[in-house]
């Protein structure tokens, strides 16, 4: 894989990744715009964004824009997250071509129509709520909270139910015309495709684009804690804890090494003891989450509501166990689970695609999958065994939602003890 850089003019930036055996083609548009840019005033205001573009232009209405595309046979997808949204096209790469002036259009000429909002307002209201009714995002949006405090970067990309009610059509468009600048966008292609005639068709359907200044958010401090709220749903406890690992920016694997040495498979410590031996849990599992400007080693695991101190202390006592000493078959699992689900990625070009811009946006340039590979096999025992000792030492967050037994945050607070450091002032 071979990645091709261009940079216009305004100071947007084009990335094309030619895949000459692929037989579709993907194009997105990423911009550096996320939930952790917004105040809390206009939480959820870049996810409104995000469902409103498809709903009309200068040109186009609703109907037409999905038209357009499906007449193609393009599928069409968009996303928020915390630090980025995106928009996307996939189809037959004789289309690619049209997709990029198509997805221009969306972002340069929006008209969110009064009358198309407040039909999508009643639709990402249900979406709220079902966000709201659902225990493991309530555990994660605890978990947030516990992690960051009042920083945006714990503000779910969802928004404030107030908020979605009273959005006005004015709103969007400033935050659009604000959020849609050219420094602050990557366009990106991957498949069958000529990089230049890519470059050309980005040039001539973006070229006014503002350039706009770029978007940035101070890194979270780390503050910890237990939060807890009780759903009437079901008869489970959800759990999601974790610590702090160096950001995206950092461009160091062993958080991610460190996560799949814990928790990636059946034969892993998390579902070995948890699932295979006890069967304390229904659902396990461990990841590296990393942002621009943070990252978050994550737990998380749904079990019978009487299990919840085993849970915990077996999980406090894995993780200290990893701190002492990482087993040499763990440490070669891992190696080869990341070497895979790197190779995964190159197989799946919305990934890739995904990947490649976090990258460029994080790191201002594009590491190969063999830049990747070799710095994930270089960490060692040494290296992952420090990096349990620093998590451990940072102090737990852990957010719990569900079916919650009496006095459950001071049961969680002891279980979790070990693992715990003096809040930071708040």
């Amino acid at each position: 894989m071979t990645a091709r850089l261009h940079t216009f003019p305004n100071g947007l930036r084009a990335l094309a990744i030619p895949l000459p055996h692929a037989v579709t083609a993907s194009v997105s548009v990423f911009v550096r715009s996320g939930s952790m840019h917004e105040s809390r005033a206009l939480s959820g205001i870049g996810h409104v964004v995000e469902h409103m573009v498809f709903k009309g232009t200068r040109s186009r209405d609703a109907h037409r824009i999905n038209l357009d595309a499906e007449r193609r046979g393009a599928e069409v997808n968009a996303h928020t997250d915390k630090d980025h949204s995106a928009f996307h096209m996939r189809g037959l790469p004789p289309h690619a071509a049209d997709f990029v002036p198509m997805l221009a259009e969306l972002l340069l000429e929006p008209t969110f129509p009064a009358h198309e909002l407040e039909r999508e307002r009643q639709v990402l209201l249900q979406e709220y709520t079902e966000d709201e009714d659902d225990p493991m995002g309530t555990a994660f949006r605890l978990f947030d909270h516990a992690c960051y405090g009042a920083h945006p970067l714990a503000q779910p990309v969802i928004g404030r139910r107030q908020n979605i009610e009273r959005f006005s059509r004015d709103d969007l468009a400033r935050w659009a015309a604000r959020q849609f600048t050219a420094v602050n966008t990557v366009v990106a292609a991957a498949g069958p495709i000529d990089p230049h005639a890519f470059f050309e068709q980005v040039e001539a359907s973006f070229a006014r684009m503002e350039p706009g200044t770029p978007h940035s958010a101070p890194a979270p401090a780390w503050q910890g804690g237990l939060r807890s709220k009780r759903l009437d749903a079901g008869s489970q406890t959800h759990l999601v804890m974790g610590f702090p690992l160096p950001s995206l920016a950092a461009d160091d694997p062993t958080g991610e090494l460190a996560a799949l040495v814990f928790g990636e498979g059946m034969s892993a410590p998390l579902m070995a003891e948890l699932r295979e031996r006890r069967g304390l849990v229904y659902y396990a599992a461990c990841s590296a989450d990393l942002l621009a400007n943070a990252g978050e080693f994550v737990v998380e695991a749904s079990f019978a509501s009487d299990k919840l101190d085993e849970v915990l202390t077996s999980v406090a006592a894995l993780l200290r166990q990893q701190a002492e000493a990482i087993a040499p078959l763990d440490l070669e699992r891992a190696h080869h689970q990341f070497a895979l689900r790197l190779a995964r990625g190159q197989e799946r070009p919305g990934r890739l695609l995904e990947s490649a811009v976090l990258d460029l946006m994080a790191l201002g340039r594009v590491r190969t999958p063999a830049e990747r590979l070799a710095e994930a096999q270089a960490v060692d025992a040494t290296a992952l065994r420090v990096a349990f000792e620093t998590l451990l030492g940072a102090g737990v967050a852990a957010g719990l939602s569900g079916n919650l037994v009496r006095g459950v945050t001071a049961r969680a607070a002891e279980a979790l003890g070990p693992l715990s450091r003096p809040a930071a002032p708040r």
